[in-house]
């Protein structure tokens, strides 16, 4: 009996160091969700008439549309968190899982896109540059359910700026919304779309989990969880340019 205790003994220690060096080393894998997960990435949610840069307005009464349409079709909105979740341990996500994820920090993510999604129980994700918005409308959103991540202090393009920069665009830029907002912004969003392999290690080395770029597809931990693909959605594109997209996802 007491060799068998010892045994037993022996056994479960062995097993104990097993999990706990596979937990410290981060050898987990994520396993991809099916086909990938359309990560849209919106802008402004406004009236974009006359403005420059017209594309990136989706104008009020076509996210709603958008919005219902996803519903209808049977699409249920979820945090970047979630998928990530989904993909490093199982957990689960609704059948048919979109993000939508909104740049910068804009009146009308609070003043539209929040109540849309509330009202189909929806929570969204903003991507902000810090101190874009007001602390207390970040405030309203992140009571609303919505996850907050980073998209630098001052929307550089990242490949062409010195170390300090680099790093207080980066790590600093979370450590603010940690501090500010009591949120753990574990992802990162890359202005433009611009990165290297310097600012995908400056990512890493601050912590974050994964990050969003421009590149257009579904989001898929096979293909790298800093370089997560997403799906643009313009002024021109409508309910249908956003099905097209979603279809041939």
């Amino acid at each position: 009996m007491a060799t068998d205790s010892h045994r037993l003994v022996a056994a479960t220690a062995a097993l104990c160091t097993v999990l706990l060096g596979s937990a410290a080393t981060g050898s987990a894998r994520p396993t991809p969700a099916p086909h990938g997960v359309p990560v849209l990435m919106f802008h402004v949610i406004g009236e974009g008439s006359g403005a420059r840069l017209r594309e990136l307005y989706v104008s009020p009464p076509t996210f709603r549309a958008q919005v219902d349409w996803l519903a209808t079709n049977g699409y249920h909105a979820v945090t970047l968190d979630a998928v990530y979740r989904h993909w490093v341990s199982g957990a689960p996500l609704p059948r048919k899982p979109v993000v939508l994820s909104f740049d910068d920090g804009y009146a009308g993510d609070v003043d539209i896109a929040m109540p849309t999604l509330r009202a189909h129980g929806w929570s969204g994700v903003l991507n902000l540059q810090a101190q874009n918005i007001v602390p207390a409308r970040v405030r309203l959103l992140i009571a609303a359910g919505w996850e907050i991540d980073s998209h630098t202090f001052t929307h550089p393009d990242l490949t062409h700026v010195g170390a300090a920069q680099l790093t207080r665009e980066i790590s600093s830029s979370r450590t603010w919304i940690r501090r500010m907002y009591h949120v753990p912004a574990n992802f990162f969003c890359y202005p433009s779309g611009r990165y290297n392999s310097a600012v995908v290690a400056a990512v890493r080395r601050a912590g974050y989990l994964g990050a969003t770029t421009t590149n257009e597809g579904f989001a898929s931990a096979d293909n790298g969880l800093f370089t997560l693909n997403r799906v643009r959605v313009n002024g021109s594109a409508g309910v249908a340019g956003l099905a097209r997209k979603l279809r041939s996802g």
